[in-house]
């Protein structure tokens, strides 16, 4: 987070130490990490695997600003913002019963919930499924390896037809290009929303010993 903060302080100078401003992009980050190509499951890839259809995107900004309106988290970012936001985004529509992400795999993405649930679970060592939480509308997906690099820690499934926002690395670069200041303020956002997720999966794991 300290190098991805300092990536948006010195993104006016691209001319100084442009090579290490580069190895701070999402898009290069999990080489970076010494992650296989071939192991990384892009947005792409898995919008085909679960029969993902296009969402009509003003559709989707919309959903997006009436639900992040409500958040204690997002309801700073004004609907213009957001309307900028937007453009970086995937939207879609996914069925029932389709893992939009997988425990253990690495992917690029993030999902923001839009419309439906979608039922957060892991699987233990020892073969227990646990499930940790069922998203409602307006919650984010993903972002933990969206901003470390790291693996998936769980699975994300459809419990019923889902409308969703998707942001990839490489939306997220393209903001942090072309939109600096709004990035930030998102990046902020997710740092926030993660590290609460984070207390309350501690505490949950904690009392199943």
């Amino acid at each position: 987070m300290k190098g991805i903060l300092g990536l948006l302080r010195h993104k006016t100078q691209p001319e100084a130490g442009a090579d290490k401003l580069d190895s701070l992009l999402f898009t290069t980050a999990f080489a970076g990490q010494g992650v296989d190509a071939s192991l990384l499951v892009p947005w792409e890839a898995r919008a085909v695997e679960v029969g993902a259809k296009r969402l009509n995107p003003s559709v989707g900004i919309k959903l997006l600003q009436d639900l992040w309106a409500k958040d204690r988290y997002t309801s700073h970012l004004e609907p213009v913002a957001i309307n900028r936001m937007g453009r970086f985004f995937d939207f879609a529509t996914i069925p029932p019963s389709r893992d939009v992400i997988r425990q253990d795999e690495y992917g690029n993405f993030m999902v923001v919930l839009l419309k439906g649930n979608i039922a957060v679970d892991r699987l233990q060592p020892w073969g227990e499924r646990l499930r940790l939480a069922e998203t409602r509308p307006g919650e984010i997906l993903g972002e933990m390896s969206l901003l470390d690099s790291g693996i998936r820690f769980s699975a994300c499934t459809t419990l019923g037809e889902c409308d969703v926002a998707v942001l990839s690395a490489e939306g997220m670069d393209e903001m942090l290009t072309s939109e600096p200041g709004l990035a930030a303020n998102l990046i902020a956002v997710l740092a926030r929303k993660l590290s609460l997720r984070l207390r309350v999966v501690s505490a949950r794991l904690s009392d199943k010993k």
